[in-house]
């Protein structure tokens, strides 16, 4: 009978345990990072946990800031207010920033075309000061955003991928046996500012002829116009003046069947897959993924760059490297996942 007493009382006390162990769990601190995109037009922050949960999202125009230490305290303090108001018991465990030209190691924004700020700017120190210290993690946005398709899109389970941005300007990751490909100095991997036309069109990096002058929403409106300049043929885009068309009107164009917008999306697609063909022979990835507002037109753009990649590769490469979509295309959140994975990542690591 003692026998079964002395069990009775040790099921006793781990019931016990695991009962405050349990209780406890659910009024621990909710842990979440804040993830930042940098923009020339907007900047977006949002607060979120190590599933992909974003438990909340802010805006504001990046240009309402000229005074860069006045950008910091109003960046500062949405995430703050964010937090705060979705939860009353968190923690927040670190930042992670996605911006231009965003050095991983230094933490400075350097010499960004985009930005109004000019010069070297040390933004993970002055918010690593507004937060007392929390860890604060930047890259480039396309580095975030490599991140973020391997975390929570359709890079889940790859360790050697690309991910190309079709912004404003192109942007690419190169993620390499698991980890992003920084370099020596922590700028590797700017496919955009590749030079596919020698003397061709002015880059704002000062050069001329880079792959992002022709593959990108700038570039493909700059494509437009010369094809409007050089056909007389009807087109939906010829009355809109070269300061109002965007590339979602070429996108929207070409998917309502205009012969100028599919003829410009034939020209950034053979550029585009000459470039990535040339690119795989640096890397070898299983796959490379397109990203941003071009994607939208669908065939009109993969068709092309699929042509010209295919047809430039070696032949061991032939039929081997995914051309896909981005699974974050559809999250208007996207810039702030990627940049709470860039975080988490480091967080998990350390």
């Amino acid at each position: 009978m003692q026998k079964y007493e002395k069990y009775s009382s040790k099921l006793a006390i781990f019931v016990k345990n695991e009962y405050f162990y349990i209780l406890n769990s659910f009024t621990m601190n909710l842990k979440l990072v804040a993830g930042i995109d940098i923009g020339g037009t907007n900047t977006t922050y949002g607060v979120v946990d190590n599933h992909g949960k974003i438990y909340g999202e802010g805006s504001f125009l990046t240009r309402k800031y000229m005074d860069f230490d006045l950008f910091i305290q109003a960046l500062a303090e949405g995430v703050n207010a964010l937090a705060s108001d979705i939860h009353e018991d968190y923690e927040l465990a670190g930042i992670g920033m996605g911006a231009p030209n965003a050095n991983y190691y230094t933490g400075n924004i350097e010499f960004a075309p985009n930005l109004m700020w000019s010069g070297v700017l040390p933004v993970a120190q002055k918010l690593k000061d507004r937060f007392a210290g929390l860890p604060v993690v930047i890259t480039n946005d396309a580095n975030a955003a490599a991140i973020g398709e391997m975390i929570y899109g359709g890079a889940r389970g790859m360790k050697d991928f690309v991910v190309v941005t079709l912004g404003t300007g192109l942007g690419s990751g190169f993620v390499v046996n698991g980890e992003l490909l920084y370099g020596h100095d922590g700028f590797a991997g700017e496919l955009g500012h590749t030079i596919v036309s020698p003397n061709g069109r002015e880059c704002g990096c000062g050069r001329h002829g880079c792959l992002e002058t022709y593959a990108s929403a700038s570039g493909i409106v700059r494509t437009v116009y010369k094809l409007l300049a050089d056909h007389r043929g009807d087109s939906i885009l010829k009355n809109i003046s070269f300061n109002e068309l965007s590339a979602d009107m070429i996108t929207q164009a070409a998917i309502n069947h205009d012969p100028i917008a599919i003829e410009a999306f034939a020209h950034t697609g053979k550029l585009l897959g000459l470039a990535i063909a040339n690119m795989i022979a640096i890397t070898s990835p299983e796959a490379v993924f397109l990203f941003g507002g071009l994607v939208r037109a669908g065939e009109h753009l993969f068709t092309p760059v699929k042509e010209h990649l295919e047809a430039n590769l070696l032949k061991f490469w032939k039929g081997k490297v995914a051309l896909l979509p981005s699974e974050l295309n559809d999250k208007t959140n996207a810039a702030v996942l990627g940049s709470a994975a860039l975080v988490w990542k480091e967080i998990k690591e350390k």
